[in-house]
């Protein structure tokens, strides 16, 4: 009895975490609980397209159920080649491990010679400095890319138009993080936005930006609405806050 189950119960497992990644219908979360092994088949059969596929999503649960899997790949490879690739990946590893410290000294490390202003890199050790609260870092680093065009409007900008925010320097906060606010995208940054606003008293900026965001979220798609749900909530309960 173990013996068959084992195999169902991980081919539910490898089913539902593709329905959960591609934002499936509810409907084939059902059929894969009700009828496991049915379902499952039927499942890859009409929504998992290809070999390839397969194999992504296969990789992706093995991270997930054994986190430090990719770290030590990547030590290996580092290991056997110290490149600015193999070092910049197994930063990248940490990073997405949630091992933010081990991450920045990787990003640090990478960032020497011809490297040493890689655009990449750079964002990602602002992205790690701010997960760890260094936001004089987070500046600093900014600091050395903000001229280029690809920051303008990306999350990079945003991060440092927060950490300016946490060190009281308000003006030059609101300049980088009002660059996030563009509609029909953004939803989750332009409700950080707004509490800008609400907190340092521009109450009607904030109003302006929650109500786009209400207004945009009666024309989402069906899949949008669904993964934006609960920040549109989140979105009408500050609004309603706000009326108070």
């Amino acid at each position: 009895m173990f013996r068959y189950y084992t195999p169902v119960l991980i081919l539910q497992i490898f089913c539902l975490y593709h329905a959960y990644k591609n934002r499936k219908d509810y409907f084939w979360y059902l059929l894969i609980f009700m009828l496991p092994l049915i379902g499952a088949i039927l499942y890859i059969v009409t929504q998992v397209l290809n070999k390839a596929d397969i194999e992504k999503v296969t990789e992706e649960i093995a991270t997930v159920i054994i986190p430090s899997r990719k770290v030590k790949e990547a030590e290996k490879r580092l290991a056997f080649s110290d490149t600015f690739q193999n070092r910049v990946a197994l930063a990248d590893a940490h990073f997405e491990n949630g091992d933010y410290e081990n991450a920045s000294l990787h990003y640090e490390a990478a960032l020497k010679g011809n490297f040493k202003k890689d655009f990449y890199v750079i964002t990602q050790l602002i992205s790690a400095m701010s997960q760890s609260q260094n936001y004089e870092e987070v500046i600093r680093l900014a600091d050395q890319i903000k001229d280029n065009h690809e920051f303008k409007n990306s999350k990079s900008q945003y991060i440092y138009g927060l950490a300016l925010d946490k060190l009281g320097r308000i003006e030059e906060a609101e300049q980088n993080l009002k660059a996030i606010d563009q509609r029909y995208s953004n939803y989750a940054e332009r409700l950080v936005l707004a509490e800008f606003y609400a907190k340092h008293d521009k109450k009607g900026k904030a109003i302006e930006i929650l109500d786009e965001i209400i207004s945009e979220s009666q024309h989402m798609t069906p899949q949008n609405r669904r993964t934006y749900r609960q920040v549109v909530a989140n979105v009408r309960k500050f609004r309603e806050e706000l009326n108070g």
